[in-house]
């Protein structure tokens, strides 16, 4: 102990020294350029770091080394060396063969996962031809609304070969059924197919807000996927907890983390509550999150995610699986960091967000395409956001050595603050009876708000510069405009077509059959309508038909006013 003593009484002094005959006299010649520097979440950050910053810390207790708990340093002992982040990037637009074209597209370039992203009426379950999704059909992603629509979107691509993920949430049950009974007629083995399902909804009412159903009976949808996945699927992640989208509303990085993670114990509570044993179903739960501007407050955010993550499973859960401790999370580049103004400059944005991802151990990732602050990205922008990946695995030398960064002053600081802040947020929500009691409140929705506004207001003010937007302006399109990725109307009328078409051809009666077996079983909360979902896309059950039958049993969400 006096040793210690010793070392910090010596940096103390060093310090001190350095101050006088260093600092001083450097900030007398040059001031620095602002009173307070801060990080992107306006987290204050010091001029300076020493091991002063880390003298409490146990290094086997809170950093530890890779593969061994408490995982601050990665999940596997040897990082990347073995084998580099699964690179997904995420597609879907117009309809289900363009998207099928764009992921073939993408994995003849390379790309080692899909990611699929739907459009606006499927989100939120509506059918194509549905009055509500006029004008929206195919824009924002693509057009899934029956199991031949899923069909079309993986021809040609064999389910057990490649992993698929599904960013979709409050009909996630029903994608995923189509999605199963497509694969079974591929003639794949449910038990060897991987993949990702986001069916997160908590963060749906937080951040996203794309909603059907209130948040009791939708976490009854997502434990029947849980349970069903423990039996059927062992390769398959039921949940995709995401706090990609609670970022992009305006969340800081601690916000983030803590209400993703919270979301996370909410989802391993109720499926306990469903009489699943906590080691059955939490070692297929992965993460999402927010790779967003501020370089080392992200790879702080990420190990300080693993540690907390392990504590939890551990101490509040008692999970005895290792695979249970360990945090598994693919993270996307911040779209809401995209800027119209002089899109060219989101290449260098995106590489470096990415490249904070994989210095955090992301072990999936997307970049965005640097044309998307105005549509869809063109296919040469998908393949700029690929290289960009392919570029920082193969040419930075960043896979050679697991944690690069670990054991910086700056960088074990910043952890430490990003969990205590993680940890201040949970004893808050528990203090409100769990998160769906504090969304019930508003307490996420309104600290998000708070959070984004001031972000904002220092842009304005000209406290945070963002490049071409606030600061850097220039005249015209020097750095020249994008092609835009235009979806035309046509997607909308062969949509109707088809579903005008399958809901003729199809067995009717049989059809009918499906839909008032799965109403029956919405009313017997003992069932698990994970089963009844996939007999309803077998019999051509359209997306709207499922979610319609259980709007009547379940009712539908009304956001209140705080």
């Amino acid at each position: 102990m006096s040793q210690d003593v010793s070392i910090d009484t010596t940096i103390d002094q060093q310090q001190q020294d350095w101050e006088d005959n260093t600092l001083r006299p450097s900030l007398q010649k040059l001031p620095e350029s602002q009173k307070e520097f801060t990080t992107t979440s306006l987290k204050p950050i010091e001029r300076l770091y020493t091991p002063r910053d880390l003298q409490d810390t146990d290094f086997a207790g809170e950093i530890g080394f890779p593969g061994q708990p408490p995982y601050t340093r990665g999940i596997h002992p040897t990082g990347y060396r073995g084998k580099v982040w699964t690179m997904r990037q995420f597609a879907g637009f117009g309809s289900a063969y363009d998207t099928n074209q764009r992921f073939k597209y993408l994995l003849e370039h390379g790309q080692t996962g899909l990611s699929t992203a739907f459009d606006l009426p499927t989100l939120m379950g509506y059918d194509s031809d549905h009055p509500y999704s006029e004008g929206e059909v195919g824009k924002c992603g693509v057009a899934i609304a029956s199991r031949q629509d899923m069909e079309v979107l993986f021809d040609g691509i064999p389910l057990e070969q490649v992993t698929t993920s599904m960013t979709i949430n409050c009909p996630a049950s029903m994608i995923f059924a189509f999605f199963l009974a497509t694969a079974e007629k591929q003639g794949a083995s449910w038990r060897k197919i991987g993949g990702t399902l986001q069916n997160d909804i908590l963060k749906e009412y937080i951040a996203q807000k794309e909603w059907i159903y209130p948040p009791r009976p939708s976490m009854r949808l997502i434990t029947d996927t849980f349970k069903f996945c423990a039996a059927e699927m062992p390769k398959w992640n039921s949940i995709s907890i995401s706090g990609y989208h609670i970022r992009e509303a305006g969340a800081t990085a601690a916000q983030e983390l803590a209400f993703t993670l919270r979301d996370g114990i909410e989802y391993v509570e109720y499926g306990i509550r469903a009489g699943l044993e906590v080691d059955d179903f939490t070692p297929r739960l992965s993460f999402f999150f927010n790779a967003h501007n501020d370089f080392f407050e992200e790879i702080a955010k990420y190990r300080a995610a693993r540690r907390i993550w392990y504590r939890v499973m551990k101490e509040r859960f008692g999970a005895k699986n290792p695979r249970s401790w360990q945090m598994r999370f693919h993270a996307q580049t911040a779209g809401v960091s995209l800027t119209v103004q002089q899109p060219i400059n989101n290449i260098s944005r995106v590489a470096i967000q990415a490249l904070a991802a994989v210095l955090g151990g992301a072990q999936s990732l997307h970049c965005d395409g640097y044309d998307e602050a105005l549509a869809l990205p063109t296919e040469r922008a998908a393949l700029i956001a690929l290289r960009t990946q392919q570029i920082i695995a193969n040419e930075t030398g960043v896979t050679n050595t697991v944690d690069p960064l670990g054991g910086s002053y700056f960088i074990e600081k910043l952890t430490n603050e990003l969990e205590e802040e993680a940890w201040e947020y949970f004893r808050k929500i528990d203090s409100l009876g769990g998160m769906v009691e504090a969304i019930e409140a508003g307490f996420p929705q309104k600290e998000i708000h708070e959070s984004a506004y001031q972000y904002q207001r220092a842009v304005e003010r000209g406290e945070k510069i963002i490049v071409g937007v606030n600061d850097y302006l220039m005249d015209g399109n020097e750095l020249g405009e994008p092609n835009i990725l235009q979806i035309d109307e046509t997607v909308e009328r062969l949509q109707t077509e088809r579903l005008q078409k399958l809901r003729a051809e199809r067995d009717n009666p049989a059809a009918q059959r499906a839909i008032d077996a799965l109403k029956r079983a919405a009313e017997a909360p003992s069932v698990n309508t994970m089963p009844l979902l996939i007999d309803c896309a077998r019999a051509d059950c359209t997306l709207g038909e499922m979610c319609d039958a259980l709007r009547p049993i379940f009712g539908e969400y009304q956001e209140p006013s705080f």
